[in-house]
């Protein structure tokens, strides 16, 4: 089903509406509050010391009036900013929907971050307080130590439903379109994370232009198994509410925790990163009713085309036909909704059909409100066919990153803020992503693109589940997209369960290379899953396997 189009006219004609105040907007819109609009996952603890299973608008708004009385009875004023340590989606989405509420920022911390990392990242911050759970609790009162210490150090369990009668005289807060709200964090593939921080215009910017468009306007359950310190977790729930959709929060993010899901509470559209459903391709389907799904929208990095094919055969999806009568046709759509942190929401969509021809690494066209470029190095627009770093201009981009300005303008380029992708585009202005820039190999024989090469090598192999390429160089030589020395590519192999490994790996990964016309590795090697390190939203660590590769592929 599709939102109304009175309800539609409603939301858009409303100029205050914004990703500050989104949950306060609605009692406008004619919404009950006895209707149930959040599912939960039990990783959340009601002040009451209950978990419920499902909230009704009425209940949402009372647990964020009592968040919203605790911080205030804690100090906490307009735009000072509060760490919130979890790993739960429904803990950050509630402390983000109480601290709007009067007026403060939600700093989101994914509390699976390396331990250094992440205390040097809220200190950073320069936060006002931090709430978590257990186990974190006691190491972050460290942060008590600070130079720059936090007034407070606090559980998230402490909240009580008498908290609720502090909440200000001015509630809920009147935000204009600058104000900060919510600071989230990059992958951190590449040492400390980036803090883009976001406003009650940005966040929010992009979800209201594709809903002025007739676009995203689904009314349909969501299963959210994104990380939930992420914009796309934040943005997609505030979404669902407005639109009146069922929102799920689901925060274990492997495949078959989210196969799971979607048995249990049947939604009709599931999102997460890519390597959620890289797991779920990987997993056993036969037995699995994923029937009521209708789209995967994967969010983040672009998805493998290997892995994209095997749900298009799960599930279902609804199509106009030449009669103009509605009917349903076996398999699920797949999105590939590239974006990141910074954008806000995703600029590129590429929709992936059951039977259609696959267009390797296209990430598609900018969307409306967007425009995106290839970039030369010295910021000249690049015509089709050539490879150039990403530049996007949008109004849902970040305005910058908190605390640290200095990072941010170094993000730029000619007017376009640099996304840290290499891309192409064709002459319909359809783009295609190869690499990251810091993961992209310079070698003897011309650039590798590791991205562009793992799913041409998926392709080719229906024996390999997933492959990672990584470059190794002499000690202190530096290669890649902006360095001048060069490498050798090394290539590790996961297989799906039960096969055979190839009795020469090197010599059967190059002959599928060389019949592409692209470089040959210096070596392949099979390696079990856990050997190749992941972040925390599951993107592969090159930086770190680079250290760990001279053992893993070559034996050194």
């Amino acid at each position: 089903m599709m939102i109304s189009e009175e309800l539609r006219r409603r939301i858009l004609d409303d100029r205050a509406l914004g990703a500050g105040n989104a949950l306060h907007r609605l009692p406008l819109y004619g919404r009950s509050p006895d209707e149930r609009v959040l599912w939960l996952d039990g990783t959340w603890q009601a002040p009451a010391g209950d978990h419920p299973e499902v909230l009704t608008l009425g209940e949402l708004q009372e647990v964020v009036a009592t968040y919203a009385g605790f911080y205030r009875r804690n100090g906490v004023r307009a735009k000072d900013a509060v760490a919130i340590v979890s790993t739960s989606i429904t803990d950050f989405a509630l402390n983000l929907l109480a601290l709007t509420s009067i007026g403060a920022v939600a700093s989101l911390v994914n509390a699976n971050m390396p331990r250094e990392t992440r205390r040097e990242y809220i200190r950073r911050q320069r936060v006002v307080g931090i709430v978590t759970r257990e186990p974190w609790h006691q190491e972050l009162r460290g942060h008590l130590s600070d130079e720059e210490p936090p007034a407070f150090v606090a559980l998230q369990t402490e909240i009580t439903p008498a908290d609720r009668a502090h909440r200000p005289e001015s509630y809920p807060f009147r935000h204009a379109p600058n104000d900060p709200i919510l600071i989230s964090h990059s992958s951190g593939t590449t040492g400390i994370p980036k803090s883009a921080f976001h406003t009650h215009e940005t966040l929010f910017h992009g979800a209201l232009s594709r809903l002025s468009d007739g676009l995203d306007c689904s009314t349909r359950a969501r299963l959210l198994a994104l990380p939930g310190h992420h914009v796309s977790a934040m943005s997609n729930t505030l979404l669902g509410l407005v639109l009146g959709a069922p929102v799920i929060h689901f925060t274990d993010p492997s495949g078959k925790a989210v196969l799971d899901g979607i048995e249990k509470y049947r939604p009709t559209i599931v999102f997460g990163f890519t390597h959620t459903f890289m797991e779920m391709a990987g997993e056993d389907l036969s037995d699995r009713d994923l029937s009521c799904v209708e789209g995967f929208y994967a969010s983040g990095d672009a998805a493998h085309v290997v892995h994209i094919k095997r749900l298009l055969a799960k599930g279902r999806h609804p199509v106009t036909g030449r009669d103009l009568k509605p009917k349903t046709l076996p398999g699920a759509i797949f999105l590939d909704i590239f974006g990141s942190t910074e954008m806000g929401y995703v600029l590129f969509d590429y929709v992936h059909r059951p039977g259609a021809p696959s267009m390797g690494r296209c990430i598609g066209r900018p969307m409306r409100f967007a425009e995106a470029v290839a970039l030369s190095e010295e910021g000249a627009v690049l015509p089709p066919g050539q490879v150039g770093r990403l530049g996007v201009r949008s109004r849902s981009l970040t305005p910058g990153f908190w605390n640290d300005n200095v990072r941010w303008h170094q993000q730029w380029l000619a007017g376009y803020f640099l996304t840290g992708d290499l891309v192409y585009r064709d002459g319909g202005n359809n783009f295609y992503h190869l690499d990251r820039t810091t993961d992209a190999i310079r070698t003897a024989d011309g650039f590798v693109y590791s991205a562009y090469t793992e799913e041409l090598l998926l392709g080719e192999y229906e024996e390999i589940r997933d492959c990672t390429v990584v470059g190794l160089a002499d000690e202190g030589v530096r290669f890649g997209w902006e360095d001048e020395g060069v490498a050798e590519t090394y290539l590790l192999l996961n297989l799906v369960e039960g096969a055979t490994p190839p009795a020469d790996p090197t010599a059967w990964v190059n002959a599928a290379l060389t019949k592409h016309g692209l470089p040959e590795v210096a070596g392949a090697v099979v390696v079990a899953e856990d050997s190749i390190p992941v972040g925390i939203t599951g993107k592969v660590l090159k930086r770190v396997l680079r250290e760990r590769a001279r053992t893993l592929a070559v034996g050194d």
